[in-house]
């Protein structure tokens, strides 16, 4: 009663705004849970949908392979299956911090191994499948995954040479950083599916899943570099004279004293660009690659399930919040507790 009291009534004005939102809820909390559980048709049966007030989820029952591997081969859907629960698995195994060991690389190396295997097959008996195949949640996946592990080591170095006191490093970094950060990703997107392949020697060509990676990477890396140098300028200059005075040299007092303060500093804008990387690789539809998104609006092209657009898109807002809220929670919880393995200074 005391909270509700000082949070909820404390005065007319919160009074009032109170009593509106919990009309509002009211009035669209009840009719909602109506139409999404208590009236929802949940078999794929296109005409009992059609007779109903409620959702019709049987849409997703009836696609959700297509949704979630593409024109992947249906007879192999297991193994499209099997990579994103080891993809999620190395990510949930990278997020504990009794894992942040030296081996952890080579974990994330075996088990993208493991996922390679499986996506291309060619051996251990598995049927080939090339890239243009893969499509659905475990595409939108791997792009973000591999452009955030790319990018952000790409956008420390950035950051680095912008504030480097040797003026043709620094001016080739603010000239990267300024021209990314200047045009939009579908113009990068473009630009590595049509002009990219006009670069390369006669007879080399690189997929389309190649370019659309390289165009979200040198994108992400850009913003991420901004991202970081605010942490870095955000350090005390006697942090670095302080480093300085124990011998470190510039990589030494770099690696073991400011860049890991400045991380810390960065975390919120850095998982903040990194959940807007996460959505933006359903731009990847630019050169033909269907994504999580694209697959979903595919499916509603088939008559028989045209019209139940809501339920597609809720559902796909569904799976986006869940990895956006975990990416959000995991940077809260580590930019209020950011102690953990400190790395070990060189001594002599």
């Amino acid at each position: 009663m005391k909270w509700a009291r000082e949070n909820l009534f404390s005065g007319w004005a919160n009074t009032l705004l109170t009593l509106s939102i919990a009309f509002l809820l009211f009035k669209t909390i009840p009719p909602f849970i109506d139409w999404a559980f208590l009236d929802a048709v949940w078999r794929p049966d296109p005409q009992a949908c059609r007779a109903t007030h409620g959702a019709c989820w049987g849409f997703v029952a009836e696609k959700h392979r297509f949704i979630l591997f593409g024109t992947y081969p249906y007879e192999e859907h297991w193994r499209p299956a099997v990579a994103t629960i080891l993809l999620i698995l190395l990510w949930v195994v990278s997020a504990m911090r009794i894992f942040w060991k030296p081996w952890l690389a080579l974990v994330w190396l075996a088990g993208l191994a493991c996922i390679g295997t499986l996506m291309w097959g060619g051996v251990l008996g598995l049927p080939y499948v090339e890239n243009e195949r893969w499509g659905g949640l475990i595409l939108t996946l791997l792009l973000a995954t591999f452009s955030i592990a790319f990018a952000f080591p790409l956008s420390i170095l950035l950051a680095l040479g912008r504030r480097s006191n040797m003026p043709a490093i620094q001016a080739l970094c603010v000239a990267y950083i300024e021209l990314i950060r200047g045009v939009p990703l579908i113009s990068l997107l473009f630009m590595a599916s049509v002009m990219l392949p006009l670069f390369l020697p006669s007879g080399v060509s690189i997929d389309k899943m190649l370019r659309a990676e390289i165009a979200l990477i040198a994108f992400a890396a850009a913003y991420l570099a901004e991202v970081v140098r605010g942490g870095l300028q955000a350090i005390p200059r006697h942090q670095y004279e302080a480093a300085r005075a124990l011998g470190f040299g510039y990589w030494g007092e770099t690696a073991f004293v400011i860049l890991p303060q400045a991380l810390r500093i960065a975390v919120p804008p850095l998982v903040n660009t990194f959940i807007g990387l996460f959505k933006d690789t359903s731009l990847v539809v630019i050169i033909g690659l269907f994504d999580f998104l694209q697959t979903l609006k595919i499916s509603l092209n088939e008559p028989a399930w045209t019209g139940f657009g809501v339920e597609a898109y809720l559902f796909a807002a569904m799976v986006y919040f869940v990895f956006c809220f975990a990416m959000s929670r995991y940077s809260k919880k580590l930019e209020l507790n950011p102690s953990g393995p400190s790395p070990r200074l060189p001594t002599g």
